[in-house]
């Protein structure tokens, strides 16, 4: 599966997992969530992921941890807030330059529609 068509099944699945839970939970219950939406869509999916990074030659072996990791290929990050803070945008494309993936994903599950939370960075 290319990359866009990972990132259009993955909004499809948040959107699903919005639509039965509804805004407001904590953080953890949409990654829950999302990660049984992936396994029963058979998408691999990861959470919770130490990502190491390499700085000048040597390995950093806790630099981040990422909410979700999908198919090696994508980053998302998941709030549950009123207001996204810009450094969370700032956050994510430094998650992408040192993990060396091209695209990341922020939803944030407080809003009423899903699709008003949706944040899309390629690097």
């Amino acid at each position: 599966m290319d990359l866009n068509e990972l990132t259009e099944k993955v909004i499809g699945l948040a959107i699903k997992v919005h639509r039965i839970l509804g805004p407001g939970l904590l953080e953890s219950a949409y990654e829950q969530a999302l990660m049984i939406e992936f396994r029963r869509n058979g998408i691999q999916a990861q959470n919770q992921v130490l990502v190491p990074i390499v700085y000048e030659g040597e390995i950093v072996e806790k630099a981040f941890r990422a909410d979700i990791v999908v198919e090696d290929q994508l980053i998302l990050e998941l709030k549950s807030v009123k207001t996204i803070d810009p450094s969370v945008y700032k956050t994510l494309f430094t998650y992408l330059r040192l993990s060396h993936l091209k695209a990341g994903l922020i939803f944030n599950f407080h809003e009423r529609l899903l699709k008003d939370g949706i944040k899309r960075m390629v690097v």
